[in-house]
């Protein structure tokens, strides 16, 4: 599955002398509802096709951009972005958590319901190296006014070290079981905000729902059901201390059909009540 990613790598550094155009996510507005917002940067890379998002703009709040083969976007910690998938395209992303570096391959056909040819990787991350530098600099990058040229040096940087990290892993190989794992996790990560289920994760990682709770048990510190809550709630922290939301949005923004069972199991967690927390300095 490595190579996969990896020839795609290759190919956008080699092909491309530069990127078209790079976009960077923002954080000063509130997103859209069922905006992607996570907690580790994120990279977007449009191989074919176009790739309609919404994105914060300074002036306008919340704007609509159409993004072309070529074309990247940067999402620093805790920014959104919202893809809308109407457009025939081919997204490649790359997730940069502090314990993995996941690859997600998305096609989109115009016509179709649902994606194609998705195809997910992730490979132990490396620390102490210079990606944790130029990932910083990105960061502080996306808050200036002026990001050329510097965007494009640096994304070109990070992709080097993409390539290297995936040509020479970590020694502490991973089993398929750990791999496995650590996918479902950062695809949780990306979708708590979503009507996700044990059945609907096994569905979308091709293994029974049993075998994915035996994974969690054995790979993992908490119970599947307890992993999904809690990556919720610790989202519903960040929301109820960032934006100005009404209970019943944070609830429905983080998964939570219901605010009086989000109010319920929030206290029963935290010990506090959603409202007493968002009051806490």
């Amino acid at each position: 599955m490595s190579t996969v990613f990896l020839d795609i790598i290759d190919t956008v550094l080699s092909e491309r002398e530069n990127f078209n155009r790079i976009w960077f996510a923002g954080d000063q507005h509130a997103p859209p509802a069922f905006s992607y917002q996570v907690n580790f940067p994120r990279l977007e890379l449009v191989l074919s096709g176009e790739y309609i998002n919404q994105l914060e703009d300074p002036v306008m709040g919340v704007s609509e951009v159409s993004l072309m083969a070529g074309d990247a976007i940067y999402i620093p910690p805790n920014t959104w972005n919202k893809p809308n998938w109407e457009n025939e395209c081919s997204v490649l992303s790359l997730l940069f958590g502090k314990r993995q570096l996941g690859f997600s391959l998305v096609s989109k056909g115009k016509e179709s319901v649902g994606f194609y040819d998705v195809q997910k990787h992730s490979i132990q991350a490396w620390t102490g190296h210079a990606i944790d530098h130029i990932l910083s600099a990105l960061n502080t990058l996306a808050k200036e006014p002026n990001h050329s040229p510097m965007d494009e040096h640096l994304l070109i940087a990070l992709l080097s070290y993409c390539r290297m990290m995936i040509h020479s892993p970590t020694q502490s190989a991973k089993t398929r079981s750990e791999d496995l794992y650590q996918g479902i996790c950062i695809y949780i990560q990306e979708n708590f905000h979503r009507a996700v289920t044990r059945e609907t994760i096994a569905h979308r990682f091709n293994v029974s729902p049993n075998h994915l709770s035996r994974l969690f048990r054995q790979q993992g510190h908490m119970r599947l059901a307890d992993y999904i809550c809690w990556v919720r709630l610790e989202r519903a922290k960040f929301m109820l201390k960032k934006y100005p939301f009404r209970l019943h949005e944070v609830a429905t923004r983080c998964g939570f059909q219901d605010v009086n069972y989000f109010c319920r199991v929030f206290k029963n967690k935290t010990g506090r009540t959603p409202t007493e927390y968002r009051e806490i300095t």
